[in-house]
C-alpha cells in the first residue's frame, strides 16, 4: 500500500502538538482540511488512527508507527530545504578553477583555505594553465573561473576579466642571498650570477628575458628552467641563482622566510592579476561567493603589499 507522505507528515505533527488545531497550525493549513486529511487515511488504511470519543486525542498504536515515518519525512524535507538553501546562498557547491601555477601556488592557495574555513560545503577543484588554455577552458564550459595575468586590452569577446592586482616584477633570490647583505645594488653585481628561467609558455619567461635587456645583460647563463614555483624556491635557497617574479609571490612568501626580492628597479608587465570569467557561463551561486572572496582579499592584499614595497624594498 502506498501512502502520501503529506499524510504522514501531517499524523506527526498531530501527534508531537498534541491535537488537530495544534497540528494543522504547526503545518500552516486549516483545522477542517486537517480532519478530513485524517478522515480519508483511516479509510484508506482500514483502521482508526485516534481512539474514539477520547479527549484530547489519544492515538492509536497504528497512528503511532505511522507517525514515526512522518518524522523521517519531515526531517528529510527540512534537510533538502536546508541544502537547496545553502546552494543558492553560495555556501555548498564546486568551484572548478583554474589559473596559472606561480599565482596559484604563490598566492591563491593561501586564500583557498581561508574561504573554505567559512564555507566547508564548497568544493575547489583546482587546475593549472595559462591565458590561452584557461579561455579555451571557460568557453567550453570546464572551467568556472580562470584567475591569470592579463592585458585588459587583450581579453577578447565574449569574456569578463576584473582587475584585482596591477602587475609587477621583481628580481628574486633566495632568503639569504649574499647580495642581500649589501647596502646598495647596482647592476653590475647582478651580471654574473645563474638564472632560473620560467617555463616558455609563461609570460613570467618575456618578462625575464625583457628585463634583462632593459638593464643591459646580454650575456646570461640559465642554470635551471622549466620548474614549479616549489621547485624555483628550493633552487634559490640552495644557490645564488636569481630570477623574476611576481612581487605578489615574493610577498607572501615572506613569512616562510624562502624568498626575497633585491632593491632593483625593473620594468613592471602591461598585464593585471584578475579574475577572467565567461559572459555565456551560468551565475552558480558557489562561483559567485567566491569571487567576491577572492577580489575582497586581493583589495586588502593589493594595499598591504603596495604599502611593505615602499617601506621595505626601495632603499633609495
Amino acid at each position: 500500500m502506498k501512502l502520501d507522505p503529506r499524510h504522514l507528515e501531517l499524523l506527526s505533527a498531530i501527534v508531537d502538538n498534541g491535537g488537530l488545531t495544534e497540528g494543522a497550525d504547526a503545518l500552516g493549513k486549516a483545522q477542517p482540511s486537517v480532519s478530513r486529511t485524517v478522515s480519508m487515511l483511516e479509510a484508506r488504511v482500514g483502521a482508526p488512527l485516534f481512539e474514539k470519543s477520547r479527549r484530547p486525542l489519544v492515538p492509536t498504536e497504528l497512528c503511532l508507527a505511522l507517525a514515526v515515518e512522518g518524522r523521517k519525512i519531515l526531517a528529510a524535507n527540512k534537510s533538502a530545504s536546508t541544502i537547496v538553501a545553502s546552494y543558492q546562498g553560495g555556501r555548498r557547491g564546486v568551484v572548478r578553477l583554474g589559473g596559472t601555477p606561480v599565482f596559484m601556488d604563490g598566492v591563491i592557495s593561501a586564500m583557498i583555505p581561508q574561504f573554505q574555513a567559512s564555507f566547508p560545503e564548497v568544493r575547489i577543484e583546482q587546475s593549472y594553465g595559462y591565458s590561452n588554455e584557461l579561455r579555451d577552458r571557460l568557453d567550453n564550459n570546464t572551467l568556472d573561473l580562470a584567475i591569470c595575468p592579463l592585458n585588459p586590452t587583450t581579453v577578447g569577446d565574449g569574456f569578463e576579466f576584473v582587475p584585482v592586482l596591477q602587475g609587477r616584477n621583481v628580481i628574486a633570490c633566495g632568503y639569504a642571498h649574499r647580495l642581500l647583505a649589501k647596502p646598495s645594488i647596482r647592476l653590475s653585481d647582478i651580471a654574473n650570477y645563474p638564472w632560473i628561467a620560467p617555463p616558455t609558455s609563461s609570460p613570467l619567461y618575456q618578462d625575464m628575458r625583457q628585463v634583462l635587456a632593459d638593464i643591459g645583460i646580454r650575456d646570461f647563463k640559465v642554470s635551471f628552467s622549466g620548474g614549479s614555483l616549489t621547485a624555483t624556491i628550493n633552487i634559490l635557497n640552495n644557490s645564488d641563482a636569481l630570477t623574476v617574479l611576481p612581487y605578489s609571490v615574493v610577498f607572501m612568501a615572506r613569512r616562510q622566510k624562502t624568498l626575497a626580492a633585491l632593491s632593483i628597479r625593473i620594468g613592471h608587465p602591461e598585464r593585471s592579476l584578475g579574475l577572467l570569467r565567461s559572459k555565456a557561463a551560468p551565475k552558480r551561486p558557489s562561483v559567485e561567493r567566491f569571487s567576491r572572496f577572492v577580489a575582497n582579499e586581493f583589495a586588502s592584499l593589493s594595499a598591504t603589499i603596495t604599502k611593505h614595497e615602499q617601506n621595505n624594498l626601495w632603499r633609495d
